[in-house]
């Protein structure tokens, strides 16, 4: 399928069009499967995990949605995907990112970002960020106003005090406060456990209540990640998290580190990532996919080749199940500049899916597993 030649007065006159439909398609949250052949767009467009285009926060477009329209209205990429993945990090309904993002183990919500812009090589990050609803900002700030990549802990919301952004006691909503008190309840009804006991309670409790339909299973690692490719062929992505629900104080996963949560080259394409951080740190993945690419491989057979090092390199038992298998999931969301794309998983998740916008509007389309889901599965007896 060859690209479209459009002119950015066409890219205007489509956003208007497109977005029209997206407004009244995009009330479903699924759209008919496609085809599990490899998938081609046309620029601009913008890729990200499926809470991209489930989230409004009460306003008339998703996170894909908002982005794309700013693109083709001639807006920066990053500014634009800022705008985007902002609509999610003040939505209070998604609990794994931002404004009420599940708290660590003390109760407290740590937020993590990370910002990369390809073409005008710039790229910032914040970790362990508390008292500010969205995070991507402040990370886009220490891209532009400093030289330094990452800023964490309480000198990265100084620097959000300082560059004017508003610093909150406390970003739990009723939701993720009951969700964490849950949580405390089912390590020790009474008194904290002995700290030898404590990580394998910690488990038990959050699986419990994954059974219990009570926490979603992909909230436990949270984030969204969002890319895109302007009509310029300028490039630029964000991964922004309220990282794994009730981690240890302090924990930071791959979300704001360059070249795991988020990566992008001006002349290949971009990736992100959402799922378990740990796995993704320890191979770098994202750096790992778009290296793939610039030597000649489709996003899809790249992304599965990082989720075949992750599963080679998950070797510590407790992170793997009854079958031998990781006992987590991981997720990416990979383009190249030619259109192309692919969302790839290490499970099969007949609910996982990949946020796409382009001229043909907003939609969400099913992403594609290296194992299939009964590998998920603990074995009776497991």
């Amino acid at each position: 399928m060859s690209r479209l030649s459009t002119t950015r007065r066409t890219f205007l006159g489509l956003a208007g069009a497109a977005l029209s439909t997206t407004s009244t398609a995009a009330t479903s949250t699924t759209t008919p499967p496609v085809s599990r052949a490899k998938r081609r767009t046309s620029a601009p467009w913008v890729l990200a995990s499926g809470n991209g285009h489930e989230f409004r926060n009460g306003g008339p477009r998703t996170c894909v949605e908002e982005a794309w329209l700013r693109i083709a209205r001639g807006d920066d990429v990053l500014d634009a995907l800022v705008a985007g993945v902002q609509i999610v990090e003040l939505d209070p309904a998604d609990d794994s990112v931002g404004y009420g993002g599940l708290p660590n183990a003390d109760g407290v919500v740590q937020l993590d970002s990370c910002v990369m812009h390809g073409t005008r090589r710039l790229a910032g990050g914040v970790a362990a960020l508390e008292g500010v609803r969205t995070p991507a900002a402040v990370a886009l700030a220490v891209a532009t106003a400093t030289d330094h990549h990452l800023l964490v802990g309480h000198g990265a919301q100084e620097f959000a005090r300082q560059m004017g952004f508003t610093i909150e006691a406390d970003l739990n909503t009723p939701n993720s406060r009951a969700q964490w008190l849950e949580w405390q309840r089912r390590i020790d009804p009474g008194h904290w456990l002995d700290p030898n006991r404590k990580t394998e309670a910690a488990a038990r409790a959050t699986a419990s209540m994954v059974a219990a339909g009570l926490v979603d299973a992909d909230k436990i690692w949270g984030t969204i990640h969002c890319h895109a490719v302007g009509p310029q062929r300028d490039v630029a992505g964000v991964t922004t998290t309220s990282g794994l629900a009730w981690k240890i104080p302090g924990r930071v996963g791959d979300s704001p580190i360059l070249g795991a949560g988020n990566w992008v080259d001006a002349s290949v394409g971009a990736a992100g990532s959402t799922g378990r951080g740990e796995a993704n740190l320890y191979n770098l993945s994202s750096h790992l996919i778009v290296e793939l690419m610039r030597n000649g491989q489709h996003p899809k057979d790249a992304g599965l080749e990082a989720l075949r090092r992750i599963r080679a390199n998950t070797t510590d038992p407790r992170l793997r199940n009854g079958n031998g298998e990781p006992r987590f999931n991981v997720k990416f969301y990979v383009s190249n500049l030619a259109g192309d794309y692919a969302g790839v998983a290490l499970y099969e998740d007949p609910q996982a899916t990949i946020a796409v916008c382009d001229a043909n509007g907003g939609r969400l389309e099913p992403l594609e597993g290296l194992l299939p889901w009964s590998k998920w599965q603990e074995p009776p007896g497991a």
